[in-house]
């Protein structure tokens, strides 16, 4: 068969065989939920990218948190600006070990689309309301739900994406390592990307400086986050080649460990940043309370689902403005809301 007549699937398949590392996962055949068409011009996994791409729960990612309340300067990063630094991470170190890069993207892409609002303090929230009522919220078992249940496809609820794609997204946190060795890049990944942004964020606010910084990981890894980066990428690569999957080193992987523990301790449940997401615990609380006392005026997304989940599901979409916006208009409003709220986002 020449190059010319032959099929879009037929070349992708012709290349991969030459080109990809035996242990990466192949484009088709796609596996889904819902059986469709493959597209003539784009692999599975690239379809499920633009998919994530064109949500409404990807765009809201712009204004939700990464570590600071809905912050005032341009330069912090957001939801969106993580998630685009951990895609692209990810695919250079997909490229580099012979993976499907179009499968890390579409994995990098959306897996942090169930994160709520205010970060970590809006997990904690909406984790304890549910723990009364014997559930848990972890935001990537919700990022899940969002594109298997809320997220409104061209043909029914979810948007109905590849098996693989959502086991990296489900399991790039948590006890369980996902099932492709793309995924599992975007989940160490997915630390490296956070931990180095968010020093950069914290010493550009203030909460710490570069002499706070652990001296013994900072010399082993490199005194910029830029450095930082490349040192855990090589690493990544070299010692993945060797051992057949995706790991790191035990002294780089450490540092990187070490690093992030500093992070959770001084910076993301620390002092400074308690102080500020007081205010974030209060509004979500607040807003929490009222919903679940009048159940009837929030979406309902997921007819299958009971009062308690469509509340869960309408506060985690919320970015944090629209969020601080909702607990003043209800302050305002003294608990008398006139008829149903706006969809999240607007």
């Amino acid at each position: 068969m020449s190059t010319a007549s032959a099929t879009f699937e037929d070349r992708v398949r012709s290349w991969e065989s030459e080109y990809l590392w035996e242990l990466a996962t192949p484009s088709y055949p796609a596996h889904r939920d819902r059986p469709e068409p493959d597209s003539p011009v784009r692999t599975p996994f690239q379809r499920d990218r633009d998919r994530i791409v064109h949500s409404k729960a990807f765009r809201r990612l712009k204004h939700k948190t990464q570590v600071f309340v809905a912050p005032a300067g341009d330069h912090y990063r957001t939801r969106l600006t993580h998630t685009l630094e951990a895609s692209f991470i990810s695919r250079t170190v997909a490229r580099a070990l012979g993976l499907n890069e179009d499968l890390t993207e579409a994995i990098g892409l959306g897996h942090d689309l169930g994160h709520p609002p205010f970060g970590h303090i809006g997990e904690e929230v909406l984790d304890e309301a549910l723990q009364r009522d014997g559930r848990r919220f972890r935001h990537n078992e919700h990022s899940l739900r969002v594109v298997e249940v809320l997220e409104e496809g061209r043909d029914g609820p979810g948007l109905n994406l590849t098996e693989q794609v959502r086991d990296g997204i489900l399991r790039h946190t948590g006890p369980e390592r996902p099932g492709t060795l793309e995924g599992r890049v975007v989940r160490i990944v997915d630390r490296i990307a956070y931990i180095n942004h968010d020093i950069d964020d914290a010493v550009r606010a203030g909460i710490i400086s570069q002499a706070d910084l652990p001296a013994d990981e900072i010399e082993l890894l490199g005194e910029t986050g830029a450095e930082r980066v490349d040192a855990l990428v090589q690493d990544m690569v070299e010692q993945s080649r060797r051992a057949g999957d995706v790991v790191q080193s035990e002294d780089v992987g450490g540092a990187m460990l070490r690093l992030r523990k500093f992070m959770f301790d001084r910076v993301y449940l620390g002092a400074e940043a308690r102080a500020e997401q007081e205010q974030a615990r209060e509004a979500l609380g607040a807003l929490l309370a009222h919903h679940l006392a009048h159940p009837e005026l929030v979406p309902a997304p997921d007819p299958g689902a009971d009062s308690l989940q469509w509340v869960t599901d309408y506060l985690a979409g919320m970015t944090d403005r629209f969020c601080l916006m909702s607990y003043e208009n209800l302050a305002a409003s003294a608990d008398s809301p006139a008829g149903p709220p706006p969809e999240v986002g607007d």
